[in-house]
């Protein structure tokens, strides 16, 4: 419950911030080109019968904007004098044109609020990425280093991989951080690079790679090689009873070798997949109680025992790491550099979120998509003040691409309009941009259903 309760925390702050920004900066173009803004709300608030769905709201004195906080956490708005918006105003439409409404206004100023959300999301994320560099360095590791190399799936090896090698880049780039962007570069390589006994290989690649299937398959396509050592142990749980201690290794689970953590884990996940499976208390039991072999240290004895998992199929046991033999590169950057570095890092991950939205469109890609509680799921479990920047900014980047997407309802929406309007000289109609608006909204509830029906069915384990 405490680990909910801190990813929840983040992932609300994190959402009200980014709205707010992105609501203010509709509000600040609004303002500054004379445009009078009626609401300005953190949440939706759809009235419930008499309740007009503001848990707070306050109108300061000779001001026209009221500012509150609605009861639905799907956003927030800016209701803007003037326009067509998700509010569905026609009343207001229907009177004379004021100078304060954003209709009076020339095309260029009505554009500039219109993407004034976005710019700031935009720019926003740049700011995060330079004060997280500059305040926290960058730390990875290198496939270079991994001098144990890399373990592989059975649709790698096809390929002509080998456990161990070591992947050192593609015919166009060589790999310099251990990151999703690995696999991005070998979807669009002719050639990978393997460092093999010493000796560099090149493997052909004949038909591209699936950015989709190479992290969704398990094991995955290709992962750093962690060896099953053991880094402590739990009180109270099956491994201390067994008697298992800091540099013990695993080396078979019901009879398959393992030889890694990578190879445990895939196993662990098999044990998953079956008690899924499990209609009775006798099927769970038969499943949790494995046969386990462990060696004490490098080349101490081996023994093989028969070991009951907690229900949740728990051994007990702390893994050790990447960092436990791999060395991490570490870089600092004083405030100067972190500025173009953090816009570099922001624009590399803009340009991989696009890439990699043509998976959306696949069977695959829509069983994918993720809802609130799949967003909520990517903050850590510990508040870390450098992952919830990190996780901001990309949310952040992702809020302003999204809003740009040219669908009625969203900005991008409304800047198609403006700039058909800037360049025909026509303004399509009320009853269009009605419409318009209508389908738009639509379509984004019926986004917003299936990506949180994703969620669902993911918790009750159907996905």
């Amino acid at each position: 419950m405490e680990i909910f309760l801190i990813k929840l925390l983040q992932f609300l702050l994190a959402i009200s911030l980014l709205v707010l920004l992105h609501e203010g900066g509709h509000f600040f173009f609004s303002k500054l080109f004379g445009v009078r803004v009626e609401k300005f709300y953190m949440f939706f608030d759809p009235s419930i019968w008499k309740w007009d769905g503001s848990i707070f709201k306050w109108k300061p004195k000779k001001s026209d904007t009221t500012y509150g906080i609605g009861w639905l956490p799907l956003g927030g708005y800016c209701k803007i004098s003037g326009m067509i918006d998700e509010s569905f105003d026609t009343e207001q439409m229907k009177q004379p044109v004021q100078p304060w409404e954003f209709r009076s206004k020339p095309a260029w100023q009505r554009l500039l609020i219109m993407i004034g959300g976005v710019l700031v999301n935009f720019l926003l994320a740049l700011f995060i990425y330079a004060m997280v560099l500059f305040t926290w360095g960058d730390t990875y590791l290198s496939p270079n280093d991994m001098t144990m190399g890399m373990k592989f799936n059975d649709e790698a090896k096809a390929l002509g991989f080998k456990d161990g090698d070591i992947l050192v880049g593609t015919d166009k780039k060589t790999f310099e951080k251990f990151d999703v962007d690995v696999y991005r570069d070998m979807t669009k390589a002719n050639q990978i690079i393997v460092l093999r006994d010493g000796a560099q290989v090149a493997i052909p690649v004949s038909e591209p790679l699936s950015l989709l299937e190479m992290l969704k398959t398990q094991p995955a396509f290709a992962r750093p090689f962690v060896p099953s050592e053991i880094d402590s142990v739990m009180a109270g749980t099956p491994a201390s009873e067994l008697g298992l201690k800091k540099g013990d290794h695993i080396v078979a689970l019901n009879d398959k070798e393992i030889d890694s953590w990578n190879s445990f884990d895939y196993e662990m996940s098999r044990l998953q997949d079956a008690m899924t499976g499990a209609k009775t208390a006798a099927d769970s039991l038969s499943i949790r109680t494995v046969t386990l072999a462990y060696q004490h240290g490098d080349k101490g004895e081996t023994d093989t025992v028969a070991v009951q998992l907690t229900e949740d199929l728990r051994l007990g046991i702390i893994k050790t790491t990447l960092m436990n033999y791999y060395k991490e590169t570490h870089r600092e950057y004083g405030f100067f550099e972190s500025l173009p570095a953090g816009i570099g890092y922001g624009w590399n991950v803009l340009r991989g979120y696009v890439g990699d939205l043509k998976y959306l469109f696949t069977s695959d890609g829509a069983k994918s998509l993720g809802g609130f509680g799949a967003i909520g799921s990517l903050f850590p479990a510990q508040w870390d003040w450098q992952m919830f920047w990190l996780m901001t900014a990309f949310l952040s980047i992702v809020l302003a691409f999204m809003n740009i997407l040219p669908i009625p309802a969203l900005d991008g929406g409304h800047v198609l309009f403006l700039l058909y309007e800037m360049i025909t000289g026509k303004t399509p109609s009320e009853k269009f941009m009605i419409a318009a608006e209508y389908v738009g909204f639509g379509l984004i509830i019926l986004l917003m259903l299936v990506a949180n029906l994703n969620d669902v069915l993911r918790w009750l384990g159907y996905m």
